[in-house]
């Protein structure tokens, strides 16, 4: 790509996040739906800014550890909408379940629709461009089984949160722990060069004087695009969900996360497309492991500074529901990669599954399918168990992968078109 289509990409992100950031500065107030279209758009853009800072940000950093960032970095939009819902509950407790809602609509879809749409693009690129690599799925490099069990752990604990009724503080100090100590283990890891795709490809060809200033200004650009339009995309989506007549918590539950998920999704895809399934599909498991305990463990102390309980942010019977499905969901999703590849039959079953308790969301369906899921985990897990001491060794490195170990052989080159 060449420096004048990259700068015309950064371009549009920032002329579309400017309105958002315009009328929030100027103090009007827009209709609910048109106020959701505009800060809509603008949460948009955000994240495209931060995908692209945070993937130029990886040429600096141990590919592993970077790979880690640009997840995080990428949903911080999603974390900005769920912590503002969190912190307004602790003054009205009517905003408690959509704190939850936008949380676990995030990570279903991340699984249920990102995780199979890179699996179907990256066989269509390896059937109908002859690339090389897996033609019926996408085969994972062994050190994403990091990801893998501290995935699993997360998933365990969050078993035993719908028991006691609600998210506490401890649970912010065992989840937030997990994915310090998580952040800590692959950092340890080898530096490993990734490959870079698209706009981020050609900033990161800059000068290491002059990519460090724009990767600077890109997520200052982002930061105050995101403190501007999150708090009122977020009141919009339930305004507008009453003057709608559409349920609030749908509406929360699932248009916030498509608009926080969707550039990151795209940037994993172009990575299928070129034959890099291994990359795009890590990021997304990336996002998926800091989502599931990073951004939970935020939730209790937001509501607390709201002006909530000690004691952590209650949770209603629905939330219970959502909970156990997301749960459900990911373990399944860890007993299909233990074996380190999707196919695509288990990302059709995982598409599927998705698609029903989307389109029928009763309360019946919704504990059927979490039944669904967890029964096919549990049968899977057992049928895979001798991987599990291989997913095991990879929560703490060995002598193998400390620094200075032997390095990785999955590590690649830049992209062509950088």
């Amino acid at each position: 790509m060449s420096n004048r289509a990259a700068l015309l990409r950064v371009g549009i992100a920032v002329v579309v996040a400017v309105p958002a950031v315009a009328i929030r500065l100027s103090g009007r107030h827009l209709p609910p739906v048109a106020a959701m279209a505009v800060f809509g758009i603008a949460v948009l853009a955000a994240v495209a800014l931060l995908m692209w800072a945070s993937e130029v940000a990886r040429v600096d950093l141990p590919g592993s550890l970077a790979l880690a960032l640009l997840a995080l970095v990428a949903v911080l939009p999603e974390y900005a909408i769920d912590i503002y819902f969190a912190y307004v509950a602790g003054s009205d407790p009517g905003f408690s379940a959509f704190a939850l809602a936008n949380m676990t609509g995030a990570n279903r879809l991340l699984i249920g629709v990102a995780w199979p749409l890179l699996v179907f693009f990256a066989i269509w690129a390896v059937r109908r461009r002859g690339q090389p690599g897996d033609r019926n799925g996408v085969s994972l490099a062994p050190h994403r089984r990091t990801e893998t069990v501290y995935l699993l752990i997360a998933t365990v604990y969050a078993l035993v949160i719908p028991l006691t009724g609600r998210l506490a503080w401890y649970d912010s100090i065992v989840l937030g722990g997990l994915f310090a100590l998580y952040l800590s283990r692959i950092g340890r890891t080898a530096h490993t060069e990734e490959a870079l795709v698209g706009v981020a490809a050609t900033l990161a060809g800059q000068p290491t004087v002059r990519r460090r200033t724009t990767v600077a200004v890109l997520f200052v650009a982002a930061a105050v695009v995101v403190l501007s339009a999150a708090e009122p995309f977020g009141k919009s989506l339930v305004e507008a969900g009453k003057s709608l007549g559409i349920d609030e918590f749908l509406l929360v539950q699932w248009l916030a996360p498509v608009a926080s998920e969707a550039p990151e999704v795209i940037v994993a895809v172009a990575f299928a497309l070129r034959g890099r399934a291994d990359d795009g599909l890590g990021a997304l498991l990336a996002a998926k492991l800091n989502q599931w305990t990073l951004l939970i463990a935020c939730l209790p102390l937001a509501f607390y500074l709201g002006g909530g309980e000690f004691d952590g942010l209650p949770l209603d019977s629905r939330q219970v529901e959502e909970l156990y499905l997301t749960t459900a969901q990911t373990l399944l999703g860890v007993a299909i990669l233990m074996n380190l590849r999707i196919s695509r039959l288990e990302a059709a079953l995982l598409f599927v599954l998705f698609a029903v308790q989307f389109a029928i969301p009763t309360q019946t369906v919704r504990y059927g399918v979490a039944i669904v899921y967890a029964a096919l985990a549990l049968a899977m897990l057992a049928y895979r168990r001798r991987e599990l001491p291989a997913l095991a060794r990879a929560a703490w490195p060995t002598g193998d992968n400390r620094p200075g170990g032997p390095r990785s052989t999955a590590s690649s080159h830049r992209a062509d078109d950088r």
